[in-house]
């Protein structure tokens, strides 16, 4: 059984809550069975045309056993910009996965949100779909996922209507270790309406890890986000860079 305790101590940069939780982050690199995870605490301070002051912590379980993975996920941030009063988000994800071939896994997951930064007074989202491993060397990872999802939507802006959609949740995903320090990790989905087309989301994360010392790392991650209809005010696109120092131990 392996815990890891991941500690941000200071993110610097535009630091944006994003609408699209990247489950790739979730999955720990431990092949044992049992239970493992994560724990975070981040803080940022920045100033341009406006003061921003964002503070967070982000939580996560998975439990792995024969050919059953199951994830938990619980993030919580709060913002607050020009002297105005803290705003808060979270994101409660759980998913489950079965591995029924070496190179074949069946996905299952259940969501909710809420950010009142992007008037999103709340989002309920259940999926499920096919994921592949397209290769089968340790020294690279590439995924696809394939999913359809059911998504819930209410909108705080008083003129977008109740959503109730389908959606597909497409991704592409790949791990590289270019040296045995060294971890590159980046995630892409896209998010189609599948009644409309032309109504889609389109996001990636990307983290770069880079081992310091005994049980130290730095990880520098960066995150977009387009939105073809966002709420009434709020940007088609959003981006986040953070860089922050982890601490792990069994």
């Amino acid at each position: 059984m392996k815990y890891l305790l991941l500690i941000t101590c200071f993110f610097m940069g535009l630091n944006v809550e994003g609408q699209i939780l990247n489950a790739e982050s979730l999955r720990m690199i431990n092949d044992s069975t049992g239970w493992a995870g994560t724990m975070s605490a981040h803080f940022a301070l920045k100033r341009n045309t406006n003061d921003f002051l964002i503070m967070g912590t982000d939580f996560h379980i998975q439990y792995k056993k024969e050919k059953h993975l199951l994830l938990f996920k619980n993030d919580i941030n709060f913002e607050k910009i020009e002297g105005n009063k803290f705003e808060n988000s979270g994101i409660t994800h759980v998913r489950h996965n079965y591995r029924f071939k070496p190179q074949i896994a069946w996905e299952a997951f259940v969501q909710g949100q809420y950010n009142k930064v992007n008037l999103i007074g709340f989002r309920a989202l259940a999926g499920t779909g096919p994921r592949f491993k397209l290769t089968r060397s340790e020294k690279y990872k590439f995924y696809l996922g394939v999913l359809a999802m059911f998504e819930y939507e209410e909108v705080t802006d008083d003129i977008t209507p109740l959503q109730r959609d389908l959606r597909a949740s497409t991704y592409l995903s790949f791990s590289l270790y270019p040296t045995e320090h060294t971890t590159i990790v980046s995630t892409t989905y896209f998010q189609p309406q599948l009644s409309e087309f032309g109504d889609y989301r389109i996001s990636n994360q990307s983290s770069l890890i880079i081992g310091l010392f005994t049980n130290f790392s730095l990880k520098t991650t960066y995150s977009f986000i387009f939105d073809t209809f966002p709420a009434l005010g709020i940007p088609k696109s959003q981006y986040n860079f953070r860089t922050g120092l982890a601490y792990s131990f069994d």
